[in-house]
């Protein structure tokens, strides 16, 4: 169940699955990503002191909206065309933005090791948090049914109108799409946090946590692309092991 908790007076979003990590997405009062580059900066100053490690071990990928997964390396530090990211050391955390796309959090509690996906309409498509899981799975000794997701703040189905394109695109992702969209007056609306939650139950991840808040219609917590005419700020979803 997720619930609203603070840092140092920022509000941030939490789930319970998730207990033996550090697992949240911030709001719209603990930006990371702004045009305001002085309030970011305090507030990665704030984040990294709660995770306590340096700021030069806080990652963040360059995202594209692609379906390109990196594994975070301790000489690294910039992960160009990156939208999926697997942590494994405790000695960094990452973070991912987003701004009406799909964040996701995978944790396996088992192996100590994680990752954060970035799933737009793009990403849900390319079903970006399965490979991720197949990736775990594959190079970590990952089970899946030992992997817990956090599904975060993202545009809802009574929002996030689509053309046929892209439905046909995010419908051909599962085996049935049945109650994963809708359709009202000609429009069709699409559900891209339960497209995502079939998808991680279909490549075998059991314990899943949707977050029940749209970006758009919660915009006082969260930011909304659509909403907010291309805003560049941005929420985040936060990873760090311990």
């Amino acid at each position: 169940m997720f619930y609203f908790d603070q840092i140092e007076g920022k509000q941030i979003l939490k789930s319970d699955y998730i207990k033996n990590a550090n697992a949240f997405f911030t709001t719209r009062n603990f930006c990371l990503k702004s045009d305001d580059l002085l309030t970011a900066d305090k507030n990665k100053s704030k984040l990294c002191n709660y995770l306590d490690i340096e700021c030069q071990n806080l990652i963040s990928p360059i995202q594209t909206h692609s379906i390109n997964i990196s594994t975070v390396k301790q000489d690294q530090k910039d992960y160009p065309d990156t939208d999926g990211l697997i942590l494994k050391d405790k000695n960094h955390a990452i973070f991912l933005n987003f701004a009406d796309c799909t964040p996701i959090i995978l944790y396996d509690k088992v192996q100590n090791i994680g990752a954060i996906c970035h799933a737009g309409w793009r990403g849900t498509a390319g079903k970006i948090a399965n490979l991720t899981v197949n990736k775990l799975v594959s190079e970590f000794n990952s089970n899946a049914c030992d992997i817990t997701a956090l599904i975060g703040p993202t545009i809802g189905i009574c929002c996030y109108e689509v053309g046929n394109e892209v439905y046909e695109k995010l419908s051909a992702t599962v085996n049935d799409f049945r109650g994963l969209y809708k359709k009202i007056d000609g429009k069709i609306f699409v559900d891209l946090k339960m497209i995502n939650k079939k998808q991680l139950l279909e490549s075998g991840v059991k314990e899943i946590d949707v977050c029940p808040y749209c970006t758009f219609c919660d915009n006082e917590y969260f930011f909304s692309y659509r909403k907010e005419n291309a805003t560049p700020k941005r929420h985040s979803a936060v990873l760090k092991l311990i």
